[in-house]
């Protein structure tokens, strides 16, 4: 029996987005990873928050060097760039952390600003993510040449922006970007906190709920 919701373009996206996230947490599996983390890990590392600025946050912590130069990127930055609140991204840190992952470190007497950075593991695991994003990338769009991926992008970015702005939510990540230009960039991931896990799949971070 089919599902009646079948033949609509958003339970198919809905389908497909849930498939990926499935397909996702089983590579993840072999990092020690769950759904939800290797986005922070992947944000750092996209910012450049990476072990150099993790060895700054040593450094401070020690009150040797560098107390009033930033290193990282703030809870509020980073919880932006993933689009969820500060205390699920908070949450997520402090896992990555004690997995020493994650470096972070309170910027101020009360605690209020903490800034978090890649460790060397951490940055050693960023790149291991993008590997495996890749794969996925590639199983996902089997059959599909460099114009129809093309295509796929745009209209994607496109109904994205449509919800985006129903919702008044920042759709700066749906821009076209290269799209009117030649190439074949990566698709942009699913929301982190719009799609939920197929059924079956692994343990998930809270950032990937």
């Amino acid at each position: 029996m089919k599902h009646p919701g079948e033949k609509s373009v958003g339970w198919v996206l809905m389908r497909a987005a849930r498939l990926h996230r499935a397909r996702m947490g089983e590579k993840l599996v072999a990092l020690g990873l769950y759904p939800g983390q290797e986005q922070v890990l992947q944000a750092l590392a996209g910012r450049g928050a990476g072990k150099e600025s993790a060895k700054n946050i040593v450094k401070d912590e020690t009150g040797t060097d560098g107390v009033n130069t930033p290193a990282g990127m703030s809870m509020g930055e980073l919880a932006a760039i993933l689009q969820v609140r500060p205390p699920t991204a908070s949450k997520t840190v402090s896992r990555l952390s004690a997995m020493g992952l994650v470096a972070r470190q309170d910027r101020d007497r009360d605690g209020r600003v903490v800034r978090v950075a890649l460790t060397e593991a951490g940055q050693d695991r960023a790149e291991a993510i993008t590997g495996l994003w890749d794969e996925v990338e590639d199983e996902l769009l089997a059959g599909l040449d460099g114009k129809d991926r093309k295509r796929l992008r745009k209209l994607l970015r496109k109904v994205g922006r449509n919800l985006a702005r129903l919702a008044a939510a920042d759709d700066s990540a749906l821009a076209d970007g290269d799209d009117d230009e030649d190439g074949d960039d990566a698709v942009d991931a699913d929301s982190p906190e719009a799609i939920a896990l197929a059924s079956g799949a692994p343990d998930r971070d809270p950032i990937s709920a």
